[in-house]
């Protein structure tokens, strides 16, 4: 057996993505890549798309900072949030997303500052947003209702709506280095994040999904921990493995789920927030389940050790 260094790609957004990123960084035969969506409209990203016309930077900004040699330091320096100050308008939000917005307004663009940042922090890996044409995400829901926006579909969901249609007002289409960085990828990681707001925009970009579909190797789905809210009450590990394969026009080969029983004032604590463990159920034949205990403190966050080895024992078996 020959091992040879593999470049995989990691789908997603939120706070999951960056996790899973600082994790697999440090295994010496992968080469990490990040694919970010790009249709954030809440907190200090949706400010500053609101107010400098720029493109929401938090995602890309955290996953940098996940890749960044030195992630300590990084994330402690940009993503601290400035003081909000009498008659300053930037106050507020953080560090790093003024100085991502700040380098796109410079240069024009935002993939060159998305790169110049990634000089800047001597990332491991690039990032690729996955678009860099302004949308915002729309969703139609069981009773006819809509929303638009990330913000308004994840209140939709703590109210007890269900998505039943998700789109992207309006069109984009796939920046063009991404669709061929991710036909050339061996492997690839979506999630864990958001379902509706995180992981599923990704693949409504005109051309994601075809890019993914020329890729050669296995995709891997990292299932979330728990379900989010009560319009998804009856989401399960295999409700999510479906969607994504009809979005994708390919099945997903490997889902990563967790069997742990997390404290039993955490589970209470999110069961307020009408949150609930995800169940593994209807897992669709042909995909392989592989299941661990993932997470181990208080709070709803993959362990980011066990989670890289997990998605490194997958990608051995199936790569090499």
């Amino acid at each position: 057996m020959e091992l040879r260094t593999f470049n995989i790609g990691c789908f997603g957004g939120g706070t999951g993505l960056p996790s899973l990123l600082g994790g697999l960084k440090r295994n010496p035969w992968l080469t990490v890549n990040a694919v970010v969506t790009m249709f954030d409209s809440g907190g200090s990203s949706g400010m500053l798309r609101d107010q400098l016309g720029v493109l929401p930077p938090g995602d890309v900004l955290k996953c940098a900072c996940a890749l960044a040699r030195n992630e300590r330091e990084a994330r402690r320096v940009l993503l601290a949030r400035l003081p909000t100050l009498e008659h300053a308008r930037l106050g507020g939000h953080t560090g790093g997303n003024l100085l991502l917005s700040m380098m796109q307004q410079y240069s024009g663009d935002f993939l060159a500052a998305v790169d110049g940042l990634r000089g800047l922090l001597d990332c491991a890996g690039r990032v690729w947003p996955v678009s860099i044409e302004q949308a915002s995400v729309c969703a139609e829901y069981r009773d006819g209702s809509r929303t638009r926006g990330e913000v308004e579909v994840d209140a939709a969901h703590s109210a007890g709506h269900g998505v039943t249609r998700l789109w992207l007002e309006p069109e984009v289409q796939i920046l063009p280095g991404a669709a061929e960085a991710i036909a050339r990828f061996d492997a690839a990681i979506i999630g864990p994040g958001s379902f509706y707001t995180s992981l599923m925009p990704i693949f409504l970009v005109q051309g994601a999904a075809d890019a993914v579909r020329r890729m050669k190797g296995p995709i891997v789905l990292v299932s979330n921990l728990l379900t989010e809210g009560r319009g998804m009450k009856d989401f399960t590990v295999g409700t999510g493995v479906r969607v994504l394969t009809e979005a994708i026009g390919r099945p997903i080969d490997v889902v990563i789920a967790n069997t742990a029983s997390p404290p039993a004032d955490s589970l209470a604590r999110y069961a307020e927030e009408h949150k609930a463990p995800l169940a593994i159920a209807d897992v669709p034949p042909g995909c392989e389940v592989v299941t661990g205990d993932f997470w181990c403190g208080e709070i709803a966050r993959h362990d980011r050790r066990r989670l890289a080895q997990a998605v490194w024992a997958v990608l051995a078996r199936r790569l090499l």
